[in-house]
């Protein structure tokens, strides 16, 4: 329990208990002139992050040898710089978590199974959905999941994806579908907004299966989604959500309340580390006339003859539990380490604490993006309402601004030439909680430079 403190009602029924009324009459055999009268002579209470913060400077005192010289990043795109709580490292750094496997007898892989139905609980609060599975490899192959579930329940062999779709996740579902007889087509997006185009959805036939969008988009826009499902449900396909800034989910509106038929993404952002770009832990959540067809599987609550609870596998779809031709799919895991920590971030800051870091996240990036556009040469490029990310028109071409951000020890962001090679002097950059206003006022003189 010693993570747990203690609220105010117990506190009152333990006071109660011994027969006292308030906790300074726990102290009353101390003599009144041994009682200190003021306030400590302390400085103020710091934050977690401010108390990290502090503790580095002071490491930076030593030999630079072993501190080095901290980047400022900037850097988003599928992978993000969020506060990661000190609670996670030392709850999973317990072997009972960290020697974990697959949950086969659940009499003795309860705590195993408590933490995966949280896991699931709390997804399905994120997004809006009935059922959430016990988590995927990443967030790409969960949308490539998603394009298979489309297809079974529709029975139809065509999908539309959203041009502004990751394009690595994009990547994946090509990979996915290449020989599984499945054809996709590309919704275009707007050039001034980057949202996607209402008009195209209208164009599309009763043969497609599935229309795919990612929400905040690659390029950072928010999507109406409300909008977009209506359209995709006029023509009788699945209407499927990508998240892949999962933190996003904490201020908008959920993807369930908006129409989507299928929620999936990445989770990295709840306590995850960058780890240079992976493993990470998907998400998937569905409506719950399609929970049979789920990839994977769920962990339920059940009740033996006695009346107690306990946790099961309610479902498992993989191939291993049942034959291979009525799997839903072949993923063998989940990442239970990963859905672990998701799960301890999520319970450590709570409803509100989620919603005040993705609010942090939104006013940190229009602040940046503010004083970005008002260097002459810069502008943002899409009018679309965003996130944490924004897409900078640059006035030289993006790598040479990027190269030049590097020798003041800043990575500036992401160069769309790379995905987009129309795109030469666009700059992905991306704004979180970790980023101070002292850092973005370096990278908005360093761009000045450059």
């Amino acid at each position: 329990m010693r993570y747990i403190p203690n609220s105010a009602q117990e506190r009152d029924a333990m006071l109660r208990e011994m027969g006292r009324e308030s906790i300074a009459d726990l102290f009353r055999g101390i003599p009144d002139h041994l009682h200190l009268t003021r306030p400590l002579k302390l400085p103020p209470a710091l934050s977690e992050t401010d108390t990290l913060s502090y503790f580095r400077k002071l490491a930076e005192r030593n030999t630079t040898r072993f501190t080095g010289e901290r980047m400022i990043s900037f850097l988003g795109a599928g992978a993000y710089d969020h506060f990661i709580p000190t609670i996670i490292d030392t709850l999973i750094s317990r072997s009972e978590f960290y020697t974990s496997y697959t949950p086969y007898q659940p009499e003795i892989s309860q705590g195993t199974l408590q933490a995966i139905f949280e896991f699931q609980s709390m997804i399905c609060e994120l997004t809006g959905m009935d059922v959430s599975n016990a988590s995927l490899y990443d967030g790409s192959t969960a949308a490539a999941e998603a394009v298979l579930m489309a297809e079974r329940v529709t029975n139809r062999s065509k999908v539309a994806l959203a041009g502004n779709l990751h394009p690595e996740y994009r990547q994946v579902v090509d990979t996915y579908i290449r020989n599984a007889g499945i054809t996709e087509i590309t919704l275009p997006f707007d050039e001034k907004s980057a949202t996607l185009r209402f008009d195209a959805l209208a164009e599309l036939g009763d043969d497609v299966g599935a229309v795919i969008v990612q929400s905040p988009n690659f390029f950072g826009g928010i999507e109406d989604l409300q909008k977009l499902a209506e359209a995709a449900h006029k023509i009788g396909a699945l209407f499927i959500v990508v998240v892949a800034e999962g933190l996003s989910l904490g201020l908008l509106k959920a993807p369930g309340e908006l129409g989507a038929d299928i929620v999936c993404g990445e989770a990295q952002s709840f306590g995850i580390p960058l780890s240079f770009g992976g493993s990470y832990c998907g998400f998937y959540a569905v409506r719950e006339k399609y929970q049979r067809q789920i990839p994977g599987r769920l962990v339920g609550q059940a009740f033996d003859a006695h009346g107690r609870m306990g946790y099961v596998l309610t479902l498992a779809t993989r191939e291993q539990h049942i034959r291979r031709e009525k799997a839903t799919s072949n993923i063998c895991t989940n990442q239970g380490l990963y859905a672990l920590m998701v799960t301890i971030y999520l319970s450590t800051l709570g409803r509100h604490g989620v919603r005040e870091v993705a609010e942090q996240n939104v006013q940190k990036a229009y602040y940046a993006s503010k004083q970005i556009s008002a260097i002459n040469g810069y502008r943002i490029r899409f009018a679309a309402s965003f996130f944490n990310e924004f897409v900078v028109n640059c006035p030289k071409p993006a790598e040479q601004i990027l190269d030049s951000l590097q020798t003041r020890k800043i990575i500036g962001g992401f160069p769309l030439s790379r995905f987009f090679p129309e795109m030469k002097t666009e700059i992905l950059m991306c704004v979180t909680e970790t980023t101070t206003k002292e850092e973005i006022d370096s990278l908005v003189e360093a761009l000045k430079v450059a």
